[in-house]
């Protein structure tokens, strides 16, 4: 797999956002009904039961959509779903690479250096209580002593 992320990983994701979407709207749809309905309890007990299978049947959707999103984004493995730790890295590589290309870019952007310092610094220990000192220094910065 490695770089690419397989077609079925990315109709997993596609299906269960649209599955969410639709969770969304029927959950919602019970609150615009009641708005649109207020003070008219002609067909309470109706509204009530259609009501009820709206709002349990979008979070079901929503929960379902969800974990298939997940399981389509981050694979079996890389969603915990199956625990094999070699599997979930090979599967979360793409969006680990994509990551660490934001962090690269937003770190370029504000003017820092990615890399370590090549600068080679000569360091002087003190005779007396052994603390390192910079090359030009004349006396210890621990204990005072001369160099």
């Amino acid at each position: 797999m490695g770089k690419q992320i397989s077609e079925n990983r990315k109709a997993a994701f596609y299906i269960g956002m649209g599955l969410m979407a639709v969770g969304f709207i029927s959950f919602f749809s019970v609150f615009v009904t009641f708005i649109f309905n207020f003070g008219d309890f002609s067909n309470f007990e109706s509204d009530t039961k259609s009501s009820m299978i709206r709002a349990f049947g979008g979070v079901a959707l929503i929960s379902v959509g969800g974990l298939l999103r997940g399981i389509g984004a981050r694979g079996l493995a890389g969603s915990g779903t199956i625990l094999d730790p070699e599997q979930a890295k090979e599967e979360l590589e793409p969006y680990s690479r994509a990551a660490g290309g934001m962090a690269k870019d937003f770190l370029e952007e504000a003017d820092v250096k990615l890399g370590g310092n090549t600068e080679q610094v000569v360091m002087i220990r003190c005779r007396e209580c052994g603390k390192l000192n910079e090359e030009d220094s004349k006396f210890c910065q621990e204990c005072g002593q001369e160099v």
